[in-house]
C-alpha cells in the first residue's frame, strides 16, 4: 500500500515531506516527459539492484553490484535535477567489488529519503 502511495504521489507531480521545520519536495517538473521516463527505468533498476541498506547518521547507503556502476550514475544525474538537497557518494572499490551509493543531507532529510525509497 505504502509502495502504491508513493507511486501515486510521484506521479502528480513529486513526493513532499515537511521534516524538522523544512519541507523536501521532488520537483517532477524539472524534466522533461522523454528524460522522465528514463528517470523511471533507471529508478526501478536502481532500487531493484540494492544488495543492502544501511542506515547513516544523516542518510543512508545503498550497495549495489558492480555492473550497476553506470545505470547508478546516470540515476544520480537525473536524480540531482529533481531533489537537489541530496548529497551523493559512491564509493567504487578495487578489483570490481560492489558499489556504496550514500545519499545525505541536512537534518531531517533521513525521513524523506525514508519515504522516497520505501524503506
Amino acid at each position: 500500500m505504502r509502495r502504491l502511495i508513493v507511486m501515486v504521489l510521484l506521479a502528480l507531480g513529486g513526493l513532499q515531506a515537511a521534516v524538522a521545520g523544512k519541507e523536501y519536495s521532488c520537483n517532477m517538473a524539472a524534466f522533461s516527459q522523454k528524460e522522465l521516463e528514463e528517470y523511471r527505468v533507471l529508478a526501478t533498476t536502481m532500487r531493484s539492484s540494492v544488495q543492502e541498506t544501511k542506515e547513516l547518521k544523516n542518510g543512508y547507503a545503498f550497495r549495489l553490484p558492480a555492473e550497476e556502476l553506470v545505470a547508478t550514475s546516470q540515476w544520480i544525474s537525473y536524480e540531482r535535477h529533481c531533489c537537489p538537497f541530496f548529497t551523493f557518494e559512491l564509493e567504487i572499490p578495487k578489483d570490481s567489488g560492489p558499489v556504496w551509493l550514500r545519499i545525505t543531507g541536512e537534518s531531517g532529510i533521513k525521513e524523506f529519503i525514508k519515504t522516497e525509497f520505501e524503506l
